[in-house]
């Protein structure tokens, strides 16, 4: 039976890429509706042609991994996309990201764009957030769209993977695709002015070859809340923290009113940015307040 990869979905189709290199449009059987699973780009398939062109997708391999939103399977690195100005790098955000992309077992990769919009203080400032997130075991890029200054460095990180680029809207995903695959040609909208941040372009899923690797545009993270992260697993979204905690007095070590906390102690000594423990709290108390679900 042929097997193959999800790299489309669209209006109840499913195009999945062949060993061949060919793309076969299936539908899904009924079967997963009755077993309430829905196939998700980056899938693994096994399934049955019709012809060359058509067929039905029989089986769903095993993921290591998904995303609710954007709906996404078995993604081996993000890279998060956040802009110099244009809108504002902000800290507290990309620690929202990195902790949701950690929690689902995918490799970050932080890339900053927009440098060439900022003074030489505006970057000294950026450089400094890079080199704190280098401590802490992230691998940083800083990339311009419009010179495409650092973008060659990004092409390497993608061979032989299925990498996702996310960030919030109008931090210019799309002009760096474009860049790394001119062909691409894809839609680019100005910051709005008035909202102060970007327009949607992008409108679905898409796994796209780039270089030697499988890259997806996607519509962005419509939610950022920590619905599936329980207290007990934020230390471990945290490199630097998860490290530290290795030193505490106390197993299962909160990192709030414990004595003799190493974590604590690694912020004071400035080992760990005073502003990455502050947003562990601030998630930590959202976790906490958390309405349950039913």
């Amino acid at each position: 039976m042929p097997e193959g990869k999800i790299i489309k979905a669209l209006a109840g189709f499913y195009y999945v890429l062949t060993d061949e290199k060919k793309v076969i449009q299936c539908r899904g059987r009924g079967v997963f509706r009755k077993k309430k699973v829905s196939p998700l780009v980056g899938d693994e398939v096994l399934f049955q042609a019709d012809n060359d062109q058509e067929g039905y997708i029989l089986e769903i391999k095993e993921r290591k991994n998904e995303l609710v939103r954007p709906p996404i399977a078995n993604v081996d690195q993000a890279i998060l996309i956040f802009s110099a100005v244009e809108p504002d790098f902000s800290t507290a955000l990309l620690d929202r990201f990195l902790v949701l992309i950690e929690f689902n077992r995918i490799r970050p990769i932080i890339c900053v764009s927009k440098m060439d919009l900022i003074n030489e203080k505006e970057k000294e400032r950026i450089l400094k957030y890079g080199k704190d997130y280098e401590k802490s075991g992230y691998h940083v890029l800083f990339t311009s769209s419009a010179t495409e200054d650092g973008v060659e460095k990004l092409l390497p990180l993608l061979e032989g993977e299925i990498s996702v680029f996310a960030g919030q809207s109008g931090v210019g995903k799309s002009s760096l695709l474009n860049v790394l695959k001119p062909d691409l040609k894809l839609e680019t909208n100005d910051i709005s002015t008035h909202l102060g941040r970007g327009k949607h372009t992008t409108r679905h899923v898409e796994l796209i070859e780039i270089g030697a690797g499988l890259v997806a545009d996607t519509p962005g993270f419509s939610s950022l809340e920590f619905m599936e992260l329980e207290i007990e697993d934020l230390n471990y979204c945290f490199p630097e923290i998860e490290k530290a905690s290795e030193s505490c007095k106390f197993r299962g070590c909160m990192h709030m009113q414990e004595p003799k906390c190493a974590v604590k102690a690694a912020v004071e000594s400035g080992d760990i940015p005073e502003y990455r423990y502050e947003h562990y709290k601030q998630f930590l108390q959202e976790i906490k307040e958390r309405k349950p679900r039913y």
